[in-house]
C-alpha cells in the first residue's frame, strides 16, 4: 500500500521524536486501519514526550488540547499541508461532566496510555519504523489489550471495565455502535450490557456530537445495522424518541406489504451507500417521522392524513435541536415536504412539473423516491418517468428567463401589491407551459385576467 501524505508525516515525526529521546508510535484508528488492509483517514501519534517539548521541536504547532496533551503540529508533503495529533501518554482523572477527563497526569508508560482509551481495536500502538523494516504491520503492533484478537474475531470490546469506560465518556456508547456497524462487528456482551446500563444518560453529551456520530451512522455504509443496534441498546429512544416511535405503526398492506413504519425506514437505511450526503440520509431517515402521530384506522384501511406536513415540522424541531445548519436543515425537511409529490408526477401540468424539478439538489428527492419505493410497493414507473422528464431537460428550460417581470407590470400601469405575485406567476405558467412566447402575450394575458 502506497504511503499517504498523512503516513508521511507521522513517521517525520515519530522519527523526530525518537532521535531526541523520546518514546513514540502511532496511535488509536490508524494502527486498527492497517491491520484490517485499509488505508486510514489520518495518523496520530503518542508519545512519551511533554506538550511543552512537542511545541519546541516542530517548527509550526499548535496547542489545542495542551492541557489534555494534544497538540497539533503541521508539516508539508509534497506541496501539501499535513497536520498530524500528537499526544502525550497520560492517565486520567476523574470525569464530572461525562465527557472529558476534569485533569490528567502525564505518564511515561504507553501502556498506561492504551488502558485509558476505549476500545480494545483502537488501543493498539505500532512503531513504524518496524513496519518499515519488516512489512508487517502485525510485527510492528504493540498491543497491550488484546486487540489484535478481537479484530480478528471481529468483537467490539472496551478496555477494562465497561461500566468505567462509559461512565468516564457517555458518547463512547454511540462510538460502540458506530464502530459494530461500520466493521459490521459484534457487541461484546459485557460491553453492550454496559451501553444499555447507561443508555439514559447519554443527554450528558452535547447534541452537536450526537448529530455528528448519528451522520456518520448514516453514511458509513451500514446505517441499517447501526439503527438496529441503537434500537437494540436503548440508545435509539434517548437519541431520537421520534424515530422510536415508528415500532409498530401499521401500514396499509397493499401499499407497503413490507410491515411497519419501522421496517420500512430500516429498508431504505438499508439502501443508503456509504459516502452518501448527510441530507439524503437525514431525509431517508426521517421521511415518514409523521406517521405515528397521524395513523387513524379508518373503515375503509389505515390513513395517515397529513402526515407529510406533520413530519414536516417534526423534522424542522430535530435538525434545530441537534444544531444541523440553515442549509441542511432547509434540504432535509424539503425531502420530507416533497417526498409524497411524485404520486402526482405523471399528472402534473408542464409548469408544475418544472417548479417541481427546481428543488435545490432535486436528485435526491428523486434518489429518495427510488429508494421508498425499493423498499415498500417496488414499482418504479413514477421514478423513471420523472428521472427521464428531469434528463431530459436543460436548466434554461426546467427555469428560463421570465418574459415578463415586476418592472414590465409597473411599465403597463400597474401599481406594485399582493396582486402582483398572481400574475407573475399566471405569466410564468403560461411562459413554462408554452402558451405565451414573448413579453408582449405575457402581458396580454395579465391584463386579460387581471384588468387595469
Amino acid at each position: 500500500m502506497e504511503k499517504s501524505h498523512a503516513q508521511v508525516a507521522a513517521e517525520r515525526i515519530v522519527q523526530h521524536l525518537r532521535a531526541k529521546g523520546h518514546e513514540a508510535y502511532f496511535a488509536g484508528g490508524c494502527v486498527r486501519d492497517l491491520l484490517l488492509g485499509r488505508a486510514p483517514a489520518d495518523f496520530d501519534v503518542a508519545t512519551s514526550a511533554l506538550p511543552e517539548i512537542v511545541l519546541a521541536l516542530f517548527p509550526r504547532t499548535f496547542a489545542v488540547g495542551a492541557h489534555f496533551g494534544v497538540v497539533l503540529v503541521a508539516d508539508e508533503v509534497n506541496g501539501q499541508e499535513v497536520v498530524t495529533e500528537v499526544a502525550t501518554f497520560r492517565n486520567d482523572g476523574s470525569y464530572s461532566d461525562g465527557r472529558r477527563p476534569d485533569e490528567v497526569s502525564f505518564s511515561a508508560s504507553a501502556r498506561e496510555d492504551v488502558l485509558r482509551r476505549d476500545f480494545t481495536i483502537n488501543g493498539m500502538l505500532l512503531d513504524p519504523e518496524l513496519l518499515d523494516r519488516t512489512g508487517s504491520a502485525e510485527k510492528a503492533v504493540l498491543d497491550f489489550v488484546g486487540g489484535r484478537s478481537d479484530l480478528a474475531a471481529g468483537v467490539i470490546r472496551a478496555i477494562g471495565d465497561p461500566a468505567r469506560r462509559f461512565q468516564e465518556d457517555k458518547l463512547r456508547m454511540l462510538r460502540a455502535v458506530r464502530f459494530a456497524a461500520r466493521f459490521q462487528f459484534a457487541l461484546e456482551p459485557e460491553t453492550e450490557a454496559a451501553i444499555r446500563r447507561f443508555a439514559a444518560q447519554i443527554p450528558q453529551v452535547s447534541n452537536e456530537r450526537v448529530r455528528d456520530e448519528l451522520t456518520r451512522m448514516l453514511t458509513e455504509g451500514h446505517a441499517r445495522l447501526a439503527f438496529e443496534l441503537l434500537d437494540r441498546t436503548g440508545l435509539l429512544k434517548e437519541v431520537l424518541p421520534e424515530v422510536d416511535r415508528l415500532h409498530g405503526v401499521e401500514q396499509p398492506p397493499e401499499y407497503h406489504p413490507e410491515g411497519d413504519v419501522w421496517t420500512h425506514t430500516l429498508l431504505l437505511l438499508e439502501k443508503l451507500p456509504a459516502g452518501a450526503s448527510s441530507t439524503l440520509a437525514w431525509g431517508a431517515l426521517l421521511h415518514d417521522i409523521g406517521k405515528p402521530a397521524t395513523y387513524e384506522r379508518a373503515p375503509d384501511r389505515i390513513r395517515f392524513n397529513g402526515h407529510v406536513e406533520v413530519g414536516s415540522r417534526i423534522a424542522a424541531a430535530i435538525c434545530r435541536r441537534l444544531r444541523f445548519s440553515r442549509d441542511e436543515t432547509e434540504q432535509i425537511v424539503s425531502l420530507v415536504e416533497n417526498h409524497m409529490r411524485f404520486g402526482d408526477v405523471m399528472r402534473m401540468k408542464a409548469s408544475t412539473l418544472k417548479r417541481f424539478f427546481r428543488l435545490p439538489r432535486f436528485l435526491e428527492h428523486l434518489e429518495l423516491h427510488r429508494m421508498d419505493c425499493l423498499s415498500s410497493h417496488g414499482d418504479l414507473t413514477l421514478y423513471h418517468f420523472a428521472k427521464r422528464e428531469y434528463e431530459a431537460m436543460p436548466e434554461e428550460v426546467v427555469k428560463p428567463q421570465l418574459l415578463v417581470t415586476g418592472a414590465d407590470l409597473i411599465a403597463a400601469g400597474y401599481q406594485p401589491g399582493p396582486r402582483f405575485r398572481e400574475m407573475l406567476s399566471l405569466a410564468e405558467d403560461a411562459q413554462l407551459e408554452g402558451r405565451v412566447r414573448s413579453k408582449q402575450e405575457g402581458l396580454q394575458l395579465v391584463r386579460e385576467q387581471f384588468p387595469l
